[in-house]
C-alpha cells in the first residue's frame, strides 16, 4: 500500500492550500484516512479523518471551521482543504490510511509528508 501527499508549498497567512492524498494497493472504498501533522521540535498531532464511506469527518479543534476532509473514490484520493491559514500551521502533513478514523498514530500505513510553511 503506498500513499502520496502533496500539495504542500509556502503560503502567506489567511491563505488558502489543498493537499492531496493518493491512495494506491488498498481497496480504497474500505480504507479511513487521516490526516496528521508534525512542526519542528514537536509530536504529530491529529489533523482531520474521513470514513471510508465519507459519511463521517472529524477534525482536531485547531483547524475545526477552518480546514475541510473530502474524499473521491473514483480517484482513489482523499483532499485536505486548508483556508485561513496561520502561521502555527506551518507543519509536514502527512496523510495515513487505516480501517477506522483515530486521533492516534495506530495507522497501517502513512505517505510520505508534504510540507506547508505560512508566513506571516
Amino acid at each position: 500500500v503506498q500513499l502520496q501527499a502533496s500539495g504542500g508549498g509556502l503560503v502567506q497567512a489567511g491563505g488558502s492550500l489543498s493537499l492531496s492524498c493518493a491512495v494506491s494497493g488498498r481497496t480504497f472504498s474500505s480504507t479511513a484516512v487521516g490526516w496528521f501533522r508534525q512542526a519542528p521540535g514537536k509530536e504529530r498531532e491529529f489533523v482531520g479523518g474521513i470514513t471510508w464511506s465519507g459519511g463521517g469527518t472529524y477534525y482536531a479543534e485547531s483547524v475545526k471551521g477552518r480546514f475541510t476532509i473530502s474524499r473521491d473514490n473514483v480517484k482513489n484520493t482523499v483532499y485536505l482543504q486548508m483556508n485561513s491559514l496561520k502561521p502555527e500551521d506551518t507543519a509536514v502533513y502527512y496523510c495515513a490510511a487505516g480501517t477506522v478514523v483515530t486521533t492516534g498514530t495506530s495507522y497501517d500505513y502513512w505517505g510520505q509528508g508534504t510540507l506547508v510553511t505560512v508566513s506571516s
